[in-house]
């Protein structure tokens, strides 16, 4: 029998617990997901809650754990558990403290932001802790055991044959939407902090210079965000743009890669970011990007081979750099070409998931 990592993490110990105490779907989750079946390639896992597996399989709950992990395994060895938010931190503790479980407990941390003491209490009780990238190393107030940087499936975001043929058979635009040679976007919940406002309204001061693109924004739109839309919304129509810069709404997350990869430019202009996957989504995709100073994006783009970084919140910068991308399409034809190879050898999911592996197997 040809062995899988099914028939692996059936027939041997587990060795790998993953926390997974969200019901709501984040980008935590997300990267979560990507990189979980190629963590199963290298140790048996199994997930500490069910939310959003697409294999139901893999869940254990709380009380399961807490009963297979009361002996080490087989061979003496301490189970890992893995940990990427506060509440899976206390969840580990009590499993290690309260009910004796012999496990090691890593915390992923991306975020970007002080620590409450609560938090760095949390995390000095972990056995290691690992940051995602040097931005996020630089807010721990201890420097981590290791940084281990996000990756993507580059399989599932990969380039069309034919950019200017996706984006034309791609249908999420309005019916009043004129829907140009080539399509730009920002991708995310619309809100202020998401930096759609900057995307919008340098479009409106660049977009009648360009009449071969057209501008979306994709993502899901808030009852407490609807003024701030309708504001922009009003804007884009008093600009005489409104079927040129249009709101897509939410879309099936299935669909997202097939949106990327129709995509000339993405931009990603949050005020701040945990890591930020979207960058490198739109990259693998062959997508240049204008991106500002947040999460991982300024170790990750490399300006004027990739795409743009800006300062946060500047909204003449980010005109000026939609109005030198836009007019040279060559080179942001160039530039998505750069990005896509940059992932390739950088930012993958199967070398994010070995590392992950190997450091969890150097604390077993």
């Amino acid at each position: 029998m040809i062995e899988t990592p099914s028939t692996r993490t059936e027939n041997n110990e587990i060795e790998l617990i993953v926390g997974n105490s969200n019901s709501n779907f984040s980008g935590v989750t997300s990267t979560m997901l990507q990189v979980l079946p190629h963590q199963r390639k290298h140790m048996n896992l199994r997930v500490m809650g069910k939310h959003h597996l697409p294999d139901p399989s893999l869940a254990m709950s709380f009380w399961q754990v807490a009963k297979m992990c009361r002996k080490p395994l087989s061979d003496g060895r301490y189970r890992v558990f893995q940990a990427r938010r506060v509440d899976e931190m206390i969840q580990a503790l009590l499993l290690k403290h309260l009910f004796r479980a012999k496990i090691k407990i890593v915390f992923s941390s991306a975020a970007q932001r002080r620590r409450a003491g609560f938090t760095k209490w949390l995390t000095d009780k972990m056995d290691a802790v690992i940051a995602m990238c040097k931005a996020s190393a630089s807010y721990l107030h201890k420097a981590p055991d290791a940084i281990i940087y996000h990756g993507i499936d580059v399989n599932a975001y990969q380039p069309p044959a034919d950019k200017q043929q996706q984006w034309q058979a791609l249908n999420i635009l309005p019916d009043h939407a004129i829907k140009a040679k080539r399509g730009i976007a920002i991708l995310g919940r619309v809100r202020k902090q998401k930096g759609v406002h900057l995307f919008v309204e340098g479009c409106i001061r660049v977009l009648d210079k360009y009449p071969d693109y057209t501008a979306v924004v994709v993502g899901a739109i808030s009852t407490s965000n609807q003024e701030f839309v309708d504001e922009l919304k009003a804007k884009i129509e008093q600009a005489g743009l409104a079927d040129r810069i249009v709101f897509a709404g939410e879309q099936n997350f299935a669909d997202i890669p097939k949106i990327f990869s129709s995509l000339s430019l993405v931009a990603a202009l949050s005020d701040n970011e945990g890591f930020g996957l979207t960058i490198l989504e739109a990259m693998s995709s062959e997508a240049a990007v204008l991106a500002s100073q947040a999460g991982a994006w300024p170790e990750v783009v490399r300006p004027g081979v990739d795409g743009y970084i800006v300062p946060i919140n500047d909204l003449d910068a980010v005109t000026e750099k939609l109005d030198v991308m836009l007019s040279d399409q060559e080179q942001l034809d160039a530039m998505g070409k750069a990005g896509r190879q940059r992932i390739i050898e950088h930012y993958t999911v199967e070398r994010e998931a070995k590392e992950l592996c190997d450091f969890f197997k150097s604390l077993m």
